[in-house]
């Protein structure tokens, strides 16, 4: 990696934010290249300074941070947001992914897990606090208690095999080149894989794979 990762952050504790600064420019792959107290102004300034990423704390006064990624999705902004947060629920980390999220980190976990996060959300991966996944597979609604022998019995082996790419954070496009079916082919396949799962809502099987990331180790 040569080029330097430019990052913008929006945090409203001013004693946090100094230290999250001073965490990522301690990284010579990185440059903080705007910080602010609040989520109002966030899309104009990333639109100007143009960020590769962008890190926001859920809740900010004025504009939270799940409103700020939402506007930068309408505004087809092509930074990759990270959240911070102190909250553990699954509620918060759906809304977070359904918003676009990349990466997921816990605020009390922020030292150790900041800059390893930025590294793989610029290489175009996705990270959660490993910290999180205890917590969220606590909260979480659907099926949760799968071996992946279990789950290889309730999904054909095409089916398991697209499910293990998405699991690669691999997008639809991706895996129709990789196994050479067209786009909808690999539509249909997420379907079904849903439906077998119980898995509903928007990115439903990227939340689920997310956070049952172990059924897919080795596999």
């Amino acid at each position: 990696m040569t080029d330097s990762i430019n990052v913008l952050v929006a945090e409203d504790h001013p004693i946090f934010r100094r230290g999250l600064i001073d965490i990522i420019n301690s990284d010579p792959h990185m440059s903080v290249v705007a910080n602010l107290s609040n989520g109002m102004n966030v899309t104009t300034v990333a639109r100007n300074c143009r960020p590769d990423i962008i890190v926001l704390d859920i809740d900010m006064p004025i504009k939270s941070g799940l409103e700020v990624a939402t506007d930068l999705q309408t505004e087809k902004n092509p930074a990759k947001v990270i959240f911070l947060t102190s909250n553990s629920s699954y509620e918060v980390f759906s809304k977070a992914i359904t918003a676009g999220a990349k990466g997921y980190i816990l605020k009390d976990n922020a030292i150790e897990d900041t800059v390893n996060c930025i590294r793989l959300v610029a290489q175009g991966k996705m990270y959660v606090s490993p910290s999180l996944t205890g917590y969220l597979m606590n909260d979480y609604k659907a099926p949760k208690k799968d071996s992946p022998d279990a789950l290889k019995d309730k999904l054909t082996p095409s089916e398991f095999k697209i499910l293990n790419l998405i699991a690669e954070h691999k997008t639809s496009k991706v895996i129709s080149e990789e196994l050479f079916i067209s786009p909808k082919t690999v539509e249909n396949h997420r379907t079904n894989i849903s439906k077998k799962l119980g898995i509903s809502g928007t990115n439903g099987l990227l939340k689920f794979v997310l956070i049952n990331r172990h059924l897919f180790d080795n596999n």
